[in-house]
């Protein structure tokens, strides 16, 4: 009888070695899988609630070949300075002359391959973010300047990869 009370006791210790091996083995996976959902869910939702529709495209007449885009920011997501600053634009002739151009702060009129923005209205209380219901103006001044009558296209992407395009024709 007491043999049979050893060796139950010694596979009990050895089933409780064996579940904290098993935990300490599995924990830290099961919460690096929690952290990674966690931080995907997160950016889905971000995306989820970052909306803008391009609104109007017009020529701008101070300055030539260059062209002003306005954008409105019809998501819940306040889209900061910085974010727009890092998005990126392409823009150009149709089929021809499409291309990625840099933004630049502070530049009336942007040169050549060169975009900036300003956040509508001027009278912001904000002026850090592009909020819900917000314009916002892109000056934009492909590389190559632009044919009157022919289509050209405009695309603005965000860091987080929310974008909107747009063909149009200048005259």
């Amino acid at each position: 009888m007491s043999a049979e009370t050893v060796v139950t006791a010694i596979f009990l210790i050895t089933a409780v070695i064996a579940v904290g091996v098993l935990a300490n083995a599995i924990m830290p996976v099961i919460s690096t899988m929690g952290g990674t959902f966690s931080s995907s869910a997160n950016a889905a939702d971000e995306k989820m609630r970052t909306d803008f529709k391009i609104v109007a495209t017009i020529k701008n007449y101070s300055w030539s070949s260059g062209y002003d885009i306005y954008l409105k920011n019809i998501g819940s997501q306040r889209i900061s300075l910085q974010e727009i600053n890092q998005s990126d634009v392409f823009c150009g002739e149709v089929d021809t002359n499409i291309a990625r151009i840099t933004y630049t702060p502070n530049s009336d009129p942007p040169a050549s391959g060169y975009w900036t923005a300003e956040i509508r209205p001027a009278d912001n209380p904000n002026p850090l973010s592009w909020d819900p219901g917000e314009t916002l103006a892109v000056y934009a001044k492909p590389t190559t300047p632009y044919v009157s009558g022919n289509l050209n296209s405009f695309q603005f992407i965000l860091p987080n990869g929310v974008w909107r395009s747009t063909e149009f024709i200048i005259t």
